[in-house]
């Protein structure tokens, strides 16, 4: 067995800023003096790149192949149902990050402040949004904490946890800044904190990434962080800054579920709330996670005639089946029997009805769990309606006075959406980057599969005796 050095005392904030770019950190200057400290380097990321598959990558240096996490969602096969943003911690497979960490130090104290899959994390404090759900159907802002007590505390100190800044049309750099204030009150009692700070996804797809508005979210952000980065700073807390993924410019929404639904592939169900998709009769559909899309094909001999369907569509670049996912390493179980990617100004919707009165109720509101695939249209107030606002208003007085309601103000037209992610980067100015503030571990590029023992190391400096 291995004999391990470590010193003790040492201690890692690690913030995922999620969107973050070498070309946005010329907006950053607080996040670029931790670089000029220590390092910046360019950063790998997985296929697809999306926050479920690459955090779970940077957690258990594993591929999606081993880990499991093929997107934000995907098809449950043994349910038969579509799922996106499931939170609890046993859907990763491998050796996390923290099992790491404690086999060097043992007591090594970890905080999980709003990563993916944190609920049922082995970890000693958590910090994640969870809705409370109301029994008359009410939805309220919320968040779920271990240890149990740590929600009255942050609550008192932050206010409730801004859910509806969180993600939907009215998210803003107010929920990044409450997980900034949640982390500057828990970080000093851990060895080893992680920060997800969301707020750069918002703008960027809203506007694009090379618009005003994304320099802008890149300030704000740099803004919101500079407290904490100050906070560990004085406290002799090392620092890493890293992204999933960068955003580029996409305009092209590619319905790939319209298309297969024409060929007879794809069928749907009817009852009061619209059309819904039946993944029981489908002979194949497709879950759509930005610009990649799960194909899951029920009879193998339907496999060909969908792979030739779904390579004449406009907007797709690859159709990858278990051989083709292999050189990305996809082929994993819970992975679509065909994935599809994305041209780099395209992306694929969700959306599978024909005609717009058919749509199910929920394609107009903010509902992450319902729809059977990632809808950014949910960042958009529907700008073909002129009383959008005052219905909006009118429905939140409706929930203040503890009455039934639904948000129905998202559109069905994806045209407002500028930009997407979940292909691999084409420039590396656009992609991932990691900043560090120890220079000791200096590299000019990491593959996301490395993350997880560099974060480690930075923590435990540890080394190998040799001859052990």
């Amino acid at each position: 067995m291995n004999d391990i050095n470590d010193t003790a005392g040492e201690k890692l904030l690690v913030i995922d800023v999620v969107g973050m770019t070498p070309e946005l950190l010329r907006h950053m200057p607080r996040v670029r003096q931790v670089g000029e400290s220590g390092f910046t380097a360019e950063l790998g990321t997985v296929l697809p790149a999306v926050t479920c598959s690459v955090q779970s990558t940077f957690l258990t240096g594993e591929l999606p192949r081993d880990h499991g996490i093929v997107g934000n969602g995907w098809f449950f096969r043994d349910l038969g149902e579509v799922f996106l943003w499931r939170q609890h911690n046993a859907l990763v497979r491998g050796e996390k990050l923290w099992d790491v960490v404690r086999r060097r130090r043992p007591g090594a104290k970890v905080a999980n402040i709003c990563w993916w899959y944190a609920m049922g994390a082995d970890v000693d404090t958590t910090v994640t949004p969870r809705p409370a759900y109301h029994a008359d159907g009410k939805k309220s802002p919320d968040c779920w904490t271990w240890p149990p007590s740590l929600h009255d505390e942050l609550t008192a100190e932050l206010g409730p946890f801004p859910l509806f800044t969180y993600w939907g049309p009215t998210a803003s750099i107010k929920s990044s800044e409450w997980i900034v204030g949640a982390a500057r009150s828990v970080m000093p009692d851990h060895d080893l904190t992680l920060v997800y700070v969301p707020h750069l996804d918002y703008d960027l797809q809203r506007f694009g990434p090379d618009s005003p508005q994304a320099a802008q979210a890149a300030r704000d952000v740099d803004a919101t962080l500079a407290p904490l980065l100050d906070d560990a700073s004085a406290a002799g807390v090392r620092v890493v800054l890293l992204s999933e993924y960068g955003i580029t410019a996409a305009s092209r929404p590619v319905d790939v579920n319209r298309m297969l639904r024409r060929e007879g592939l794809l069928h749907v169900h009817h009852n009061a709330t619209g059309e819904l998709l039946d993944p029981w009769t489908s002979r194949a559909f497709a879950v759509a996670d930005h610009q990649i899309a799960h194909v899951y094909v029920k009879d193998p001999a339907d496999l060909e005639r969908v792979r030739d369907l779904l390579t004449g569509v406009d907007g797709v670049a690859e159709v990858l089946d278990r051989g083709g996912q292999v050189a990305y390493g996809l082929d994993h179980e819970r992975a679509g029997d065909l994935v599809v990617v994305a041209e780099p100004d395209a992306w694929f919707t969700y959306y599978y009805w024909l005609d717009d009165a058919n749509a199910p109720d929920f394609a107009r509101g903010v509902e992450i769990h319902k729809k059977p695939g990632y809808d950014p249209a949910e960042l958009f107030l529907d700008p073909e309606d002129r009383w959008v606002k005052l219905r909006a208003a009118t429905t939140l007085a409706r929930k203040t006075v503890g009455l039934r309601y639904a948000m129905s103000v998202v559109p069905l037209d994806p045209a407002p959406v500028s930009g997407s992610h979940g292909r691999l980067p084409d420039d590396p100015d656009h992609g991932p980057v990691l900043v560090c503030s120890d220079a000791s571990a200096k590299r000019d590029r990491f593959e996301a599969t490395e993350v997880r023992d560099l974060l480690a190391s930075l923590l435990t400096r540890a080394s190998v005796e040799p001859g052990s």
